[in-house]
């Protein structure tokens, strides 16, 4: 998000914010929906994060960190900065998974499905109609990388979802996603924390093309 403001304005605007914020924790809105509404407004999206998965059955931690670029509704691509050179490319057809941190020369391609970035793009599966989906209960608050936070866990009311448990942390100002975590099938625990968040910004379409080396295997899948 890219803003030239003048001081006086600038002053204003964070007031007006703080109010805005506390009015909203005071009276017990509904954050959540609050989200789902922004989210509906978004076409772009470009971030940094961190993620921690953490094994509960070997007790295993490992932690990543980079940067995503989104563009709605099929778009992805995520670069990592650590592990450095890994990414994954979802470009409005294809799945292309590229891990060389873990399989070298290798890349698996899979085709997209008919729901934009599928479960690549887990934000998207929080605000989509969560209601209807979800079991939801609202678990207090939580500062997130100085962002005032309330949070809310979600249990899919039905089988066969990529996670048996969620939790949302929701801006009170801006009512981004600052932080999620799921609990998936395996007993893996993902926690992700957004560290920047600029939505509605300019994205460069080269950003969603994968091309693989003449060295690197394709794997279909």
């Amino acid at each position: 998000m890219k803003y030239r403001l003048n001081a006086s304005i600038f002053v204003v605007g964070v007031l007006a914010t703080a109010t805005m914020a506390g009015s909203l924790r005071s009276q017990g809105v509904d954050h959540l929906e609050r989200a789902v509404n922004a989210w509906a407004k978004v076409r772009t999206v470009r971030a940094t994060f961190e993620q921690t998965l953490t094994n509960t059955l070997t007790g295993r931690t490992m932690t990543a960190a980079g940067e995503y670029v989104q563009e709605r509704p099929a778009k992805l691509a995520i670069a990592f900065s650590n592990p450095a050179n890994d990414r994954i490319v979802t470009d409005g057809q294809w799945v292309w998974v590229y891990l060389p941190s873990t399989v070298k020369d290798q890349v698996l391609k899979s085709a997209q499905g008919t729901s934009g970035t599928g479960t690549v793009d887990l934000t998207a599966q929080f605000l989509t109609d969560p209601r209807s989906k979800y079991t939801i209960n609202p678990v207090g608050t939580l500062m997130i990388g100085g962002h005032h936070t309330h949070g809310y866990t979600l249990v899919p009311k039905v089988a066969g979802s990529t996670f048996t448990q969620a939790a949302v942390w929701i801006d009170d100002e801006d009512a981004s996603v600052r932080q999620f975590e799921v609990v998936e099938p395996n007993g893996v625990n993902r926690k992700i924390r957004l560290i920047s968040y600029k939505t509605n910004v300019p994205v460069d379409e080269k950003t969603f093309v994968f091309t693989p080396s003449p060295t690197t295997k394709v794997v279909l899948r």
